[in-house]
């Protein structure tokens, strides 16, 4: 199966990998079709596991393969990595600080970003929204990579890296329905807009 995935056009290949990300986003947020609330601590867990599972997967599929490149090209392998790594860092501060969000557990006077009269459940959404923007890009730049033929390595980085964001994106789904589901909207809603924050 993942030789057929690996004969199919690039573009088609990174369209397949990110409805992979939403649909775990997707699959995460139907959570709240089983119960209005959900355990924090096991909500906790499942976040952390999804924060170590983004961490392994942003080094091992993202920066050791920019290292290596860079030495086979006679570089300095940390130069452009570090580069790109504080470059994406600073974009997301510069989002974090303009886009209007606000984190779960909350009330809506520590909303951030520019001040706004949006709903609660709208903030919450862009939260986990603005954690998705790099997200999709980051499995963007990996398909490209592998089909510009650089490394052979780089097609099973970017699997991996999909797959990696996949399953964090399972908790993220429930993390951003739950709360709305408590909240008094309904399931459906709650549903659509714990899946919409995947879709970036």
């Amino acid at each position: 199966m993942i030789e057929t995935f690996l004969l199919l056009n690039p573009v088609l290949q990174a369209l397949i990998a990110t409805m992979f990300t939403w649909g775990m986003t997707a699959l995460g947020a139907a959570g709240v079709f089983l119960s209005k609330s959900i355990n924090k601590k096991l909500l906790n867990v499942m976040l952390g596991f999804a924060a170590g599972v983004m961490i392994a997967a942003s080094f091992w599929s993202l920066l050791a393969p920019a290292i290596t490149m860079a030495e086979n090209q006679g570089q300095k392998g940390w130069i452009p990595a570090a580069i790109g790594f504080l470059g994406g860092g600073a974009f997301l501060f510069l989002v974090d600080k303009l886009l209007p969000h606000l984190h779960l557990g909350l009330p809506i006077e520590s909303a951030e970003g520019v001040k706004t009269s949006w709903k609660r459940s709208v903030l919450l959404v862009l939260a986990i929204t603005l954690h998705n923007i790099p997200e999709g890009l980051a499995v963007g730049v990996a398909f490209g990579a592998a089909a510009a033929g650089i490394d052979e390595s780089l097609s099973a980085g970017a699997i991996a890296l999909a797959l990696g964001i996949g399953l964090q994106n399972l908790p993220e789904g429930l993390a951003v329905s739950a709360p709305l589901r408590r909240e008094g909207l309904s399931r459906g809603r709650s549903f659509f807009l714990g899946q919409a924050s995947g879709m970036v």
